[in-house]
């Protein structure tokens, strides 16, 4: 018989749980006492605040490609997850999230730090239970576990009450392999297949938009070997980005409201349209009205709840997009669309004199955001993990970095959480010490989580950190400018200084205004053993183009 939360722990490392990141307090003590005697079997990583931790637990999931843990307090220590759950579960991130809870004959009684953390979390979980007897702990563990990973993966929450961390049980454990309604795997209609083949085999000017869920499916090399064989042109959505090198002859850019001209604009001219793991976001659609009309839509997707909910498509393809791209990829005949493909290249020109070359090679005396990635380019190693916040400096990066390999971008795509940056990277980087972790972040969302370069300093994990400084939130500045009248409302920041700060917390730091210091200061940060800060200032005022606004069509993306 042992305590319920050396049960917790046990059922953790029964998971393969490799790293927990938390923030303990009174409500989850017992379980915090049981890790002090399995600290060689589990690494606990303590952040600075409970929002850090499942940030740092979505980075860490993302690049690993296994379920990330946190471990939180009842209360204001529960509640401090729930942006974390809510971005977990847009973006379909796989978290087993534990918080404790006051003793279950306190429940209702409004006792000091009770929250009903279910009742809260509940739209932005995949699942979430309260366990109030030790018996029901590791079976609760197990079957989170298995929701989180299995299917579309997403964030499971489970408050334990203190009295079940504390009373004793016997150690029940047994991996979950299923159970009864609910059910992750569907074959795929061979029927469907046929049919999604025929179309293909006719199209003369057929387009692939590949999502994330390429990358959750395991399927990169799928999808390769279908554009291989089709010579269909292929575009990736933000979080789909790392799925396909950019060096794939088929690869025509990037989705979306910042994304490139060409596959934006040629949305509309497509005849067949093939999406693969990805679920027509409005920020990839814009008006949903006027988006691909002419066009006959397949669609490869695992959630049933995605297909025709936000655009009616002609073929479902259900099923695992490992499975169904095999599959398709025998079906189809082998071919090449040379012309249409050219078109794409024709606007790509477009874009490159119109837009890319003043943002890579400016004219301007100031900095821009563009020429700080493409040197980061330069230097980077192609397996290196790109983590990013939100806002102006995001869209750049993403626009910029070269994607070579799966599993390299992370950053908040659904639910646009800054803050988000510092914490997933350090939970990336914990993953593997060896690999280059660059965080690229504005001066608006560090700030947001900036205490995070505390559990930095203690972890000595070597992230590289890039803040593009502007001095204001940029995003909502562009938008004010550009829809209402440069009305500057409340985005300008008088910021502290950053340099100071970093080295407060025992990391080199370095700031670059001039662009002749820029590129000695990027080698150096990135050969630098162990973590960095790069301030670089940038302009103030630049903008990111192109750009769908708000409300209008995928073919009046704007240059300018």
């Amino acid at each position: 018989m042992i305590r319920g939360a050396d049960i917790v722990v046990q059922s953790l490392i029964a998971e393969q749980a490799e790293i927990i990141f938390g923030y303990p307090g009174g409500a989850i003590m017992p379980v915090y006492d049981a890790l002090y005697d399995y600290h060689e079997q589990i690494k606990h990583v303590l952040t600075r605040h409970e929002q850090g931790a499942i940030h740092a637990a979505q980075g860490y999931a993302r690049v690993s490609g296994k379920v990330g843990v946190c471990l939180a307090t009842s209360g204001p220590g529960a509640t401090n997850l729930i942006t974390g759950l809510a971005d977990a579960q847009i973006d379909s991130t796989p978290l087993v999230c534990i918080t404790g809870q006051v003793a279950a004959h306190l429940l209702g009684t409004d006792a000091f730090q009770e929250t009903d953390v279910v009742g809260i979390s509940m739209p932005g979980t995949k699942w979430n239970i309260q366990v109030r007897r030790v018996e029901d702990i590791a079976p609760a563990i197990a079957k989170g576990f298995y929701i989180a990973r299995s299917g579309r993966p997403g964030p499971v929450l489970i408050d334990i009450t203190k009295n079940a961390q504390v009373d004793f049980g016997e150690m029940n454990y047994a991996p979950c392999l299923g159970f009864r309604s609910y059910k992750v795997h569907k074959p795929v209609e061979q029927s469907s297949i046929q049919e999604a083949a025929e179309l293909i085999n006719q199209a003369e000017r057929p387009y692939v938009l590949f999502g994330q869920g390429v990358v959750l499916g395991k399927a990169e090399t799928e999808l390769k070997f279908f554009l291989d064989k089709t010579g269909i042109p292929a575009a990736s959505t933000l979080l789909g980005s790392g799925a396909l090198s950019q060096d794939h002859p088929c690869y025509v850019g990037k989705l979306g409201m910042h994304g490139n001209y060409a596959p934006n604009l040629l949305t509309n001219q497509c005849d067949v349209l093939i999406a693969v793991g990805m679920r027509f976001d409005d920020r990839v659609t814009g008006d949903l009205k006027r988006y691909a009309k002419q066009a006959k839509i397949i669609h490869l997707e695992l959630d049933p709840a995605e297909i025709n909910k936000n655009v009616k498509v002609n073929i479902p393809v259900i099923g695992d997009c490992k499975e169904s791209l095999s599959m398709l990829t025998e079906a189809v005949e082998k071919k090449t669309h040379s012309e249409w493909l050219a078109k794409f290249r024709e606007l790509e020109e477009l874009e490159k004199e119109a837009v890319m070359q003043h943002d890579i090679s400016p004219t301007k005396i100031g900095l821009t955001m563009g020429e700080v990635i493409n040197q980061i380019n330069q230097y980077k190693a192609d397996d290196a993990v790109l983590v990013t916040d939100v806002g102006q400096h995001q869209m750049i990066a993403w626009r910029y970095f070269n994607y070579k390999k799966p599993r390299t971008q992370v950053t908040s795509g659904g639910l646009g959480t800054m803050g988000f940056a510092l914490p997933a990277a350090l939970g990336a980087q914990l993953h593997d010490y060896s690999r280059q972790v660059i965080c690229v972040v504005g001066d608006g969302g560090i700030q947001m989580t900036i205490q995070e370069l505390g559990t930095i300093m203690q972890t000595k994990a070597p992230v590289k950190i890039v803040l593009l400084n502007n001095n204001y939130l940029g995003m909502v500045r562009q938008w004010q400018q550009m829809f209402f009248d440069r009305r500057y409302s409340f985005t300008e920041l008088n910021n502290p200084d950053f340099i100071k700060i970093a080295e407060a917390y025992g990391i080199k730091a370095q700031k670059v205004k001039a662009r002749e210091e820029l590129t000695e200061a990027i080698e150096d940060m990135l050969i630098y053993d162990g973590p960095y800060f790069l301030e670089v200032v940038v302009e103030k005022e630049d903008n990111v183009f192109p750009m769908i606004a708000t409300g209008c069509s995928v073919e009046e993306v704007r240059l300018s």
